[in-house]
């Protein structure tokens, strides 16, 4: 089976093809550098961009893949959730493809799509569910940080999301306040790397509690307090490289206690994590520990389709094609705000 695949729920512009579980061509345009001067992203500058790169990328996803558009068996899609706009770019490119090759088209859930990119892996990339086992996924990016309990393919269950910032936005907003561009989460990784994690204390909100939410408008709040009674911290590089390191490790302490903690009380063998911020150095050294203690085991995606792409999209419409699921209506419009369910 040979699945067209387009993503387009936020900034970056994404066209993949997959073939059986391995992924021929997977191509994404970013637009980091177009919303880095606005210090985030802008939804109608979004937009505008993948209808200029859609077409392009796809011409050349042919190419890399040597694949002829009649061989392609079903066209997918991200439907949401996502920025309107955006999404609605992507969506209507791909349902008047394979409008006009006659196959059938999927609308994917964006989250329900890093739900299974901790299963992909190899060189080229490619899909592996022969060892496909129930898990609890942590699924962590800029806008979305949740728990998910996965109990078979197809199947699963929000446990707990984000109440107010998520883990990304965190990371994104605490950057801006010390002064460093957009987006922040790679930079406050790199400065980290010489910084003391424990040279300010800051609170690690929700950690002790027995719920699955998270909350980080708190830590962004408590930092923003901190550099204004601090001002000068911000100046020294090394008490910033100290900085980054101390709220980079409020927020990755949150994220591995709870997401350990709810995958000992299901009784699951298996973590997952997925989205991207689990390109973050440290949260995946210290849930690979957090799990290894515990006796879990850990499936982290690679840093390639942890980011939006569109080859995770591909591989879930292929293998909900294979299940079965029924095709999405052409007609069908985008879901924003579209909750995993």
């Amino acid at each position: 089976m040979t699945v067209i695949a387009f993503e387009t729920s936020c900034d970056e512009t994404s066209v993949a093809i997959v073939r059986d579980g391995v992924v021929l061509a997977n191509l994404v345009s970013s637009q980091i550098n177009l919303h880095a001067e606005y210090g985030g992203v802008v939804p109608e500058l979004a937009a505008r961009e993948h209808l200029r790169n859609l077409m392009p990328l796809a011409r050349s996803a042919f190419e890399d893949s040597k694949i002829d558009p009649s061989s392609i068996d079903a066209v997918a899609a991200t439907q949401g959730p996502g920025l309107p706009n955006a999404l609605l770019a992507g969506l209507k490119a791909a349902q008047a493809f394979a409008f006009a090759l006659e196959r059938p088209f999927l609308g994917i859930n964006h989250h329900e799509a890093h739900l299974y990119s901790p299963w992909i892996a190899g060189q080229p990339l490619r899909a592996d569910f022969s060892q496909f086992e129930p898990n609890l996924s942590l699924i962590v990016s800029g806008g979305h940080t949740m728990l998910v309990h996965v109990e078979s393919e197809l199947k699963h269950k929000v446990l707990g999301s984000t109440v107010d910032d998520a883990a990304g936005e965190c990371f994104d907003k605490t950057g801006k306040l010390m002064g460093l561009a957009y987006p922040a989460g790679p930079i406050i990784d790199r400065l980290s790397t010489e910084g003391n994690r424990g040279a300010y204390d800051f609170p690690r909100p929700m950690i002790n509690a027995p719920e699955d939410d998270f909350s980080f408008s708190g830590l962004k709040t408590s930092v923003r307090y901190f550099i204004r009674d601090h001002p000068g911290v911000v100046e020294d590089p090394a008490e910033l490289r100290n900085l980054c390191a101390s709220v980079q490790a409020a927020i990755v302490d949150v994220l591995v206690a709870k997401t350990v903690r709810a995958a000992k009380r299901l009784g699951v063998s298996c973590v997952t994590a997925s989205g991207g911020v689990t390109c973050n150095r440290p949260l995946r050294k210290e849930l690979s520990e957090a799990c290894k203690k515990t006796g879990l085991t850990l499936r982290v995606a690679p840093t390639s389709v942890c980011t939006d792409n569109a080859a995770m999209i591909g591989l879930l419409a292929e293998r909900k094609l294979l299940h079965n699921v029924a095709p999405t209506d052409l007609d069908a419009e985008i879901l924003p705000n579209w909750v995993l369910a």
